[in-house]
């Protein structure tokens, strides 16, 4: 077998300090975005169980061991949401910090 052949790529980048804290501030905002929308669909899907996300469709009753199935994956998804929020609090934190130290 014989070995690959990557060729030499060396892009020249000129960024400045403030365009670099600009995208990782925009970074962490899309993050946050992102968590919005999966919080938004954790709430859709419990309103989905309930019945009341499509008013005018026939009401569902679900059992109690559809509401705690349903709790125990939102509970899931909202404890992965609640890390990934304090990663980008520490993130955010040091860029501010990385910032007012220029």
């Amino acid at each position: 077998m014989s070995q690959a052949n990557i060729p030499n790529i060396t892009p020249i980048i000129t960024i400045t300090a403030g365009q670099a804290y600009t995208l990782l501030l925009t970074s962490i905002a899309l993050e946050e975005l992102s968590l919005a929308h999966i919080v938004n669909s954790e709430a859709e899907k419990i309103q989905y169980v309930l019945g009341t996300l499509s008013p005018g469709q026939p009401a569902v009753f679900p059992t109690i061991s559809d509401l705690l199935t349903i709790n125990e994956s939102v509970i899931q998804t909202l404890d992965s949401v609640i890390k990934k929020e304090m990663l980008l609090q520490m993130k955010l934190e040091h860029v501010l910090n990385a910032v007012n130290r220029q």
